[in-house]
């Protein structure tokens, strides 16, 4: 299983470097008053994946924190119940 790993990470990574080399066109973004910028079109959509990524990342904090924030609770709940029962049989 790990060679079939490595051996789809490497055919994955000769699909992305012909992707690259194909795509090393220039492109111009067009900004408004009249800005512009060059660059080559692999590194525009590296670019625009990589802030994706970030944003869906971010977006997901929020929920993330909360699902903690919960566990916490719930964690610190379940001890204080198992906790009442022994207190009980002290007595």
């Amino acid at each position: 299983m790990r060679y079939l790993s490595g051996l789809l990470k490497i055919i994955l990574f000769i699909f992305l470097l012909s992707f690259a080399v194909k795509n090393s066109d220039l492109v111009v973004l067009r900004y408004y008053l009249g800005y512009q910028w060059q660059m080559p079109l692999v590194l525009v959509l590296l670019i625009f994946f990589t802030l994706g990524a970030v944003t869906g990342v971010v977006a997901c904090l929020g929920y993330l924190f909360r699902q903690r924030r919960e566990l916490q609770r719930l964690r610190q709940s379940l001890a204080a119940m198992s906790a009442i029962p022994a207190a009980r049989e002290v007595k």
